[in-house]
């Protein structure tokens, strides 16, 4: 149908207000549907569409004219209460959301259900051109203005659209288009230009460039075909349980502000977990930044169109990338927008939380002091498993082997690993906080974007939730070379249940009470090949199955931070208990406590000061309440230590100090002369750690790590020992180890103090 019309035309006769239908129909049969429903909802209107080419000239002078927005809504078919395209309909090469234009008028004469007609808001003529102005400045022209019209248009219909389809369609579209139409952004290229010396044309040229490599160009199709394709990496794996509570309070939050969500990365399969979580409930879909070295061929081009922002790992002083990323950030959260990124920068090797990188926090910052938003809201998340295939191989890289390059062979091989059920996947959501307001909190302080990025992962800590794998590989790494009878276990698994009931953490505590689940637990390890079942004998007996530590360790690690404050407390206790009496044994302690926190800050997160000094206080009272009146004995303190039913310094800590002794040691046996190359240090270290081991003066295994090596390293930096010098530089060695040994023998002598307490658990028990 012809859709010219004339100025005359614009105005109803009945003397309401001024209307023009403006479409978004690109087919014959769409425009059928919208003049119908035009003629029917509103017959004094004239409709035109969107990217007709005198749009501008029809407008002009007609400042009072209302615009509203149409668009004919397709929908695929409903399927067990659901309307999203199958893998039957990507096979067959359709799209249900947006059909071939010649299968439209059997759609819509066969199967009504499935098209609507939606209207966006409205808007005048005057208030577009007075937002375009405000968006693009003085400049662009008539033909500037009808492509911000036409885009206005697009985007009303979007935001309708989501009534009908729900919001976990919602998607940015043209992106690219918006950001380089606006005057903010021409600025922006403009003073870069000048910075670098370049024409102004060929930094836009670039950065229009870094945009379309960055930008996301969603499509509902993509979003369906990327869960078909890759739902295989993660359905049938875990029965995912989740804390929708929360999920619905966030949802509140997203009302008024972008969400930008931060979980641990554990696994490949976190970001296609957590998307599918969202979707079930009908949350809006994130925007997620991956590694570039994830964007082969599936992944990459449906990715793209998918809501994944492939980031390159590295760009250095690429200043006009850095400029499309922060554009792109700005727009988002500008959009509200919701965003989703790993503060890790990478899968933990080790099973805890590693420590955060800042680099695109910088950006969300930036956005805010750019005021492209008022506010946006950090939410940490959580997400454990039971037991995942992968670990093995993180295992094996920190004992030095090389990490495999991910593409199509490798996606094929995890799929394969992925076929059967490996218990449960847990999600949830920690508490969510403003980041403008942590900014402010500390005011003027350099380290305010340190402080807000180990806000969110010590959030993600306190959210972590048990998994049962971990209680059990916790109890079985707790004492080298030895076996336990099933009962056995359950008496050590009962006692550090008590400490987590203590603390209210989540998870299967109650289920792994009973003797059916703890069974189903060791069975699950057994089959993964973690743990060792010798039924040779009377009765079974289970054990680490050897060279399968560090996978062992991978799970344990995952809980142990709900454990440190009161593994640190274990450790000054044997300090006061075996030195002279003082004068204040609280402030000697708390002396003490610092020095311990120093030495595991570059492991574990960390309170500040005097909310630590708090947790401490808390801890103390768990360990015994009466502990003010034994502190002035350290005779008492011993009675204390000796009357204790529970100790987990040992478990928790052994292995990162063991590692820890290993870097010092290599340190104080150098020259202070000698240069330094990290990657051959840390090969020596592996080399070391293995002998020790060997020789016995390592606790297990899964202290010979190369993550571990790194972690100690950073202490070692931290205290300046590790660059050449003269002789001082010596004496500091010295020294490190010195204090490194001192703290070692505390975690073993805690360890010999469990093992009696154990053996006697365990004696009353025959």
């Amino acid at each position: 149908m012809e859709s010219a019309t004339t100025a005359r035309h614009l105005r109803p006769v009945g003397g309401g207000p001024p209307l023009v239908v403006l479409a978004d129909a690109g087919t014959a049969t769409e425009r059928e549907l919208v003049e119908e429903w035009a003629a029917q909802t509103h017959p004094e209107a004239a409709v035109m569409y969107v990217g007709d080419a005198d749009l501008a000239e029809k407008l002009a002078g007609l400042d009072e004219q209302l615009v509203l927005p149409v668009r004919v809504t397709w929908l695929p078919r409903e399927r067990d209460g659901g309307r999203q395209a199958r893998a039957a309909d990507l096979l067959a090469l359709t799209n249900p959301h947006r059909p071939w234009s010649p299968l439209q008028a059997r759609i819509r004469r066969n199967e009504p259900d499935r098209v609507r007609v939606t209207d966006g808001e409205p808007a005048t003529v005057a208030d577009m051109r007075q937002r375009f102005r405000s968006e693009s400045g003085t400049g662009g022209g008539s033909a500037a203005f009808a492509a911000f019209v036409d885009r206005q248009a697009v985007l009303a219909c979007e935001r309708a659209e989501r009534s009908i389809i729900g919001d976990r369609y919602k998607v940015p579209r043209l992106v690219t288009e918006q950001i380089t139409a606006s005057a903010r952004f021409r600025d922006e290229v403009t003073k870069l230009s000048g910075k670098l010396g370049r024409p102004y044309d060929d930094v836009l040229l670039d950065a229009k460039s870094a945009l379309n490599e960055l930008v996301t160009v969603q499509s509902r199709l993509a979003i369906d075909a990327f869960r078909a394709v890759m739902g295989p990496m993660h359905n049938r794996a875990w029965n995912v349980e989740v804390d929708v509570e929360s999920l619905e309070r966030l949802r509140e939050l997203n009302k008024k502000h972008a969400l930008v969500f931060l979980p641990s990365h554990r696994a490949y399969v976190d970001p296609l977990v957590l998307a599918n979580v969202l979707d079930e409930h009908d949350f809006p879909r994130n925007h997620l930044l991956g590694g570039s070295n994830m964007a082969f061929w599936p992944i990459g081009p449906l990715g793209k169109r998918a809501g994944v922002i492939f980031i390159r790992r590295t760009f250095g002083d690429d200043q006009v990338y850095k400029l499309a990323i922060r554009e792109y950030f700005g727009h988002l959260v500008a959009k509200r927008f919701n965003i989703e990124w790993y503060i890790e920068g990478g899968r933990t090797r080790t099973g805890k939380l590693r420590p955060p990188r800042f680099g695109l926090l910088h950006y969300l910052v930036r956005a805010l002091d750019d005021g492209r938003a008022e506010d946006v809201i950090l939410v940490p998340v959580s997400i454990v498993y039971d037991q995942q295939s992968e670990v093995g191989a993180m295992a094996a890289e920190q004992r030095g082997a090389k990490k495999s390059s991910e593409g199509l062979k490798w996606m094929a091989d995890y799929i394969r690993a992925q076929r059967t059920n490996a218990g449960r996947a847990q999600v949830v959501f920690g508490e969510a906080f403003s980041l403008r307001g942590a900014l402010e909190e500390p005011g003027e302080d350099a380290n305010r974007l340190e402080k807000v990025a180990f806000r969110v992962c010590t959030g993600i800590n306190r959210a972590t939730p048990v998994a049962s794998t971990s209680l059990v590989t916790f109890a079985l790494l707790g004492t080298r070379d030895r076996a336990f009878t099933f009962r056995q276990v359950e008496l050590i698994v009962a006692r550090v249940l008590d400490l987590m009931d203590e603390r209210g953490v989540a998870g299967p505590l109650a289920e792994l009470r009973g003797e059916h689940a703890l069974r189903a637990t060791l069975n699950q390890l057994c089959a993964a090949d973690v743990v060792n079942c010798y039924d040779g004998g009377k009765e079974p007996v289970w054990s680490i199955a050897p060279g399968r530590h560090h996978v062992a360790a991978f799970y344990r690690n995952g809980m142990i931070h709900h454990l440190i404050n009161r593994a640190i407390v274990e450790l000054a206790l044997v300090k006061l208990s075996r030195g002279p009496a003082v004068d204040d044994p609280v402030e000697a302690a708390w002396e003490d406590v610092l020095q311990l926190r120093d030495i595991l800050k570059f492991e574990f997160f960390f309170a500040d000061k005097q909310a630590f000094r708090l947790e401490l206080g808390v801890e103390l009272d768990r360990f015994a309440p009466d502990w003010h009146q034994r502190l002035n004995s350290p005779e008492q303190l011993g009675e204390l230590l000796e009357s204790t039913p529970t100790f987990v310094a040992h478990r928790a800590l052994r292995s990162f100090v063991d590692a820890q002794m290993v870097v010092a040691r290599i340190l104080a046996e150098r020259s202070p002369r000698e240069g330094f190359d990290k990657a051959q240090f840390l090969d020596e270290c592996l080399g070391v750690g293995r002998q020790l081991l060997l020789q016995g003066q390592l606790h297990g295994p899964e202290s010979v790590s190369q993550e571990l090596y790194a972690a100690a390293l950073q202490l070692a930096q931290n205290r300046d020992v590790v660059d050449p010098g003269r002789d001082e530089v010596r004496e500091a060695r010295l020294a490190f180890l010195a204090e490194i040994e001192e703290v070692l023998e505390r975690v073993a002598y805690i360890g010999k103090l469990d093992s009696a307490r154990l053996q006697k658990v365990l004696d009353a028990e025959r």
